[in-house]
């Protein structure tokens, strides 16, 4: 594998590219014409210019992506996340065309990407999921008297969704009619498909999730856990791993758990088998989400591993690097995402950065998209960095971030790194003892000046 064309931007395209050119590898990106001057783009052997700021006339031109990647030669395609990620359709024309897909096969990223049939796939091999539709509701009749049978509250999502997209919280019988002409338009719009399904909704939840990857030689390891339910509108803010919640035993469960996940689907390279946890510590499955995590940085310092070179060498038909007796954790490490947003709305704020500092200490790593100068373009989403602290254990974490937030300097965007100082007064936080509903807490949400 010589050359391989990264189908994203920002800092999962920079981080990619980091990755490849320790390893020797020849990069492509594609950009659009509000990322011409990006890191990114100068980072990579090559940038090619692929259409205008929309998504849906760049990052979203899988045909055009593919003609690129064909008169370029490149050995593989990566897509990161988001965009063309989990699109089977792409990943299968990328096959056809005998380029490699760094990421599983088609057929298993369309098999997970349907909420409702790999629901199905995970109860049938003995995974638990959270009680709801086993079949897309048509109607708000069906979906209220479903309801009814699993209790309020329910989670209205769509089937094709993923990311807190497409997911609405419904507290009684009301407010599920309300949502449910909204939510299957949503859903259309984002994912190609109005379907949708009702899911129990689990209070005082943790989110967490496991990291697994898989080989072409059927071995399967996880790389331990990440906690992920500082969230905000269903969508991850911080993650942090280990979990300070979970007891040995279940952490143990969970990760035999995602394994069996993996397993029943002979699932290959890197994958998220994420969980709903409740306050009994009983987990059921969410979704599995079939690419490299945001997040995945956290389990790149607690274990060592370079994430991003795992895809790669499996993708080229190697086995994995490890096997699961040898896979150690050590310490402990937070990600928090930096958002270009305004701390009270969590609306996005779009506009020209006119300064951006980043504090330097030991233990702190920031994967960034942006530098000083540079516009954050409202076609895309507006996280502008990933800032990542890591220690020997979570008190030592806990102290570096809030010291590195009080440092970190900016303007000319808002962003919501006043709300992470919040955070790390919190008692809930601190102590570890927090929910997916921590930042509806009073000392940590900011009030309007």
């Amino acid at each position: 594998m010589q050359k391989i064309l990264i189908a994203n931007r920002g800092e999962i395209a920079l981080r990619i590219i980091k990755t490849c050119k320790e390893m020797g590898i020849e990069t492509i990106a594609v950009y659009s014409d509000a990322d011409v001057d990006m890191p990114f783009v100068k980072e990579a052997t090559k940038a090619i210019r692929i259409g205008e700021p929309p998504v849906s006339k760049s990052y979203l031109l899988a045909n055009v992506i593919l003609e690129i990647a064909k008169q370029e030669g490149v050995d593989a395609i990566h897509p990161g996340y988001g965009f063309l990620s989990e699109n089977a359709a792409f990943a299968k024309q990328v096959e056809a065309e005998g380029i490699i897909f760094i990421g599983p096969s088609a057929e298993i990223i369309e098999l997970m990407g349907d909420k409702i049939i790999s629901r199905k796939t995970m109860s049938k091999a003995g995974v638990p999921v959270v009680p709801g539709s086993s079949i897309g509701v048509v109607n708000e009749d069906e979906a209220c008297e479903l309801a009814k049978k699993i209790g309020f509250p329910v989670m209205l999502k769509a089937s094709g969704g993923g990311g807190g997209i497409g997911m609405v919280r419904c507290e009684d019988e009301q407010a599920l009619v309300k949502s449910f002409a909204s939510t299957k338009a949503r859903a259309k719009s984002y994912f190609g498909s109005d379907e949708v399904f009702v899911e129990k909704c689990i209070e005082n939840a943790r989110h967490i999730e496991v990291q697994v990857f898989g080989d072409q030689f059927g071995n399967i390891v996880h790389l331990f856990e990440r906690d992920c339910s500082v969230q905000r509108r269903n969508q991850k803010v911080i993650e942090e791993s280990p979990s300070p919640y979970l007891s040995d035993e279940t952490r143990g469960k969970m990760y035999e758990t995602a394994i069996l996940a993996a397993k029943s689907v002979n699932y290959v390279n890197a994958g998220t088998i994420e969980f709903i946890v409740d306050e009994q510590e009983n987990f059921y499955f969410l979704e599995m989400n079939t690419r490299l995590q945001v997040e995945h940085p956290v389990t790149e310092k607690i274990t060592g591993q370079d994430l991003v070179k795992w895809q790669i060498l499996i993708a080229r038909g190697e086995r994995l690097p490890l096997l699961q007796s040898e896979i150690t954790q050590k310490g402990h490490a937070i990600e928090f995402r930096l958002y270009a947003e305004d701390p009270v709305t969590f609306l996005p704020s779009p506009g020209k950065i006119v300064k951006l500092e980043w504090p330097t200490l030991d233990g702190s790593r920031v994967d960034y998209g942006y530098e000083s100068g540079h516009t954050v373009s409202p076609f895309y989403d507006p996280m502008i960095a990933k800032c990542i602290f890591y220690a020997e254990n979570r008190s030592e974490v806990l102290d570096l971030a809030e010291n590195f937030f009080v440092e970190f300097e900016v303007e000319g965007i808002k962003t919501n790194a006043p709300l992470f100082l919040n955070v790390l007064k919190n008692e809930e936080f601190l102590t570890g003892n927090y929910t997916t509903a921590i930042l509806t807490k009073k000392d940590i949400q900011i009030n309007k000046s």
